[in-house]
């Protein structure tokens, strides 16, 4: 239990951190601070959650392919937009900026990942 617990914590801050990293280049989505990453990281993570989930309840899965990795850029996008609207500490700029930070997030996000991964770090 505690090192599930420890690894979603570590994977709270690195995702947070993450956010911070897209917000600072201005990559589509502006965070005011470290606690506004966090709490994003926890809303998206959230929204996410119940977007993934409604989608399979619908039979929708979102893996393999061109398409699925367009459908889950898509996703993610949205999943941003709705995230901005419970935050008053990370901004949306609009729908083409909501793709480009998800992009952003998930390369940026792998990128840390990967290099975490050389110091045996797995998330």
């Amino acid at each position: 239990m505690f090192g599930t617990l420890m690894s979603a914590l570590v994977y709270l801050v690195v995702s947070a951190v993450v956010i911070l990293i897209v917000g600072k280049l201005n990559l589509g989505l502006t965070v005011k601070s470290f606690g506004s990453a966090v709490l994003a990281a926890i809303v998206i993570a959230l929204v996410a959650g119940l977007v993934v989930w409604g989608l399979g309840l619908f039979g929708i899965t979102l893996t393999g392919g061109w398409l699925a990795a367009i459908v889950n850029l898509i996703v993610a996008a949205l999943v941003l937009m709705i995230a901005d609207k419970f935050l008053s500490g990370m901004e949306v700029h609009d729908f083409m900026g909501a793709i480009i930070a998800a992009l952003a997030i998930g390369v940026v996000g792998w990128a840390v990942t990967w290099a975490l991964s050389l110091f045996g770090i797995v998330l």
